[in-house]
């Protein structure tokens, strides 16, 4: 079971691909948003416990180096849910990242979210935001969504739409 959630975890990203950075402006007038992108590595590590004493819940680390316009590390918790009998599955985390953001260093958190059912992709939720108030360093006042995709040969890729003030 446990294995299972790890690889859902890791595989139940959209795919993306590239690097490079992009200012986009609305025709609306709304400030200019910043785009990251890049490859990162992630390592899943199951913590050998249960938060519920159920094998439908799982806890699990992971660890993730991060390239592209974003460079540095991240650390996190991932807690894990799912019920055999319908495929559903989900899990929460938070992240802590300490990075340099196109030339910018400092620390934030990011908050993740998602839900799937095996064999209905279109099902398929994940949302990960910074935490407000969580910038730290140049980061301060941080504010932004990311979104994780996985390649075809099982590569990982963040993009990430973001303000500093």
């Amino acid at each position: 079971m446990k294995q299972t959630l790890k690889k859902w975890f890791v595989s139940s990203v959209v795919l993306l691909a590239g690097a490079g950075f992009v200012y986009g402006q609305s025709t609306e007038g709304k400030r200019l948003m910043n785009h990251a992108t890049g490859p990162f590595e992630v390592k899943v590590v199951p913590s050998g416990h249960t938060p519920s004493g159920s094998e439908e819940f799982g806890e699990m680390s992971f660890t993730k180096v991060l390239s592209g316009n974003m460079v540095g590390t991240s650390k996190g918790l991932m807690l894990t849910s799912s019920t055999s009998s319908s495929g559903a599955m989900a899990y929460v985390a938070l992240e802590t990242v300490t990075a340099s953001l196109h030339g910018s260093s400092g620390t934030f958190v990011l908050m993740h979210n998602a839900t799937t059912r095996k064999g209905e992709p279109e099902a398929d939720s994940l949302h990960i935001v910074v935490v407000p108030g969580s910038g730290t360093g140049a980061l301060t006042g941080i504010t932004g969504t990311l979104v994780i995709q996985k390649g075809a040969q099982g590569n990982h890729f963040y993009s990430f739409e973001y303000d500093l003030p």
